[in-house]
């Protein structure tokens, strides 16, 4: 079962690389998907503008699967509301 963060960035995958999502499984690499290094910086930057966050360069070359672009926006996700959090109750 996957859950709402899942699912967006895998639309945002598909759509970017005008693909089905069913093509999306966690476990597929960008090479199992034919995604090459210039698309994946193309959907690093959809991702980026969807959930308004900035991936580091350096975790850009670690991300090579589906799995690893979830569990990365999902990080910068949590930090971005942590520090939200953070910095509403100082």
């Amino acid at each position: 079962m996957q859950d709402e963060l899942t699912k967006r960035v895998i639309a945002i995958m598909a759509e970017t690389q005008h693909m089905p999502e069913e093509k999306f499984e966690l476990e597929k690499s960008f090479q199992d998907l034919g995604i090459d290094s210039l698309d994946a910086i193309n959907i690093l930057f959809a991702v980026e503008n969807e959930f308004d966050i900035n991936v580091p360069d350096e975790a850009v070359k670690e991300i090579k699967t589906v799995q690893g672009v979830v569990e990365g926006v999902r990080k910068l996700v949590e930090m971005k509301q942590a520090e939200a959090g953070s910095t509403a109750s100082a």
